[in-house]
């Protein structure tokens, strides 16, 4: 299983960025898809959540509002919109294929600073 994320950088607060992962080696159409990220000295935690047909999503209540995961099954694609970002959203962000992030890819690294 192959998890590559990228669309990572700097931004500064209130700013966008929109991430991407792709996927192989699974069989992407019938699984539950995560982002996850961790930050430098703190523990990895889950951010967004995708149901196989992408009809139903989860945020932490911390990005809700901010965050909107989405998928492109024909693609073996997923994606984080990421909108209004903050300081405390700085991190390796993840896509994986479990909440725990245990299966999670190759990262890409968010900043946001001013």
């Amino acid at each position: 299983v192959q998890l590559q994320a990228s669309g990572g950088g700097s931004v500064q607060p209130g700013g966008s960025l929109r991430l991407s992962c792709a996927v192989s080696g699974l069989p992407f159409r019938g699984h539950i898809m995560y982002w996850g990220r961790q930050a430098p000295g703190k523990e990895y935690e889950w951010v967004a959540r995708i149901s196989p047909g992408g009809g139903n999503t989860e945020y932490l209540d911390v990005v809700e509002g901010r965050f909107t995961v989405s998928r492109d099954n024909s693609k073996n694609m997923l994606y984080l919109q990421m909108d209004n970002l903050k300081h405390e959203d700085t991190a390796v962000y993840y896509c994986a294929e479990d909440r725990q992030g245990n299966t999670r890819g190759q990262g890409t690294q968010v900043t946001v600073s001013s």
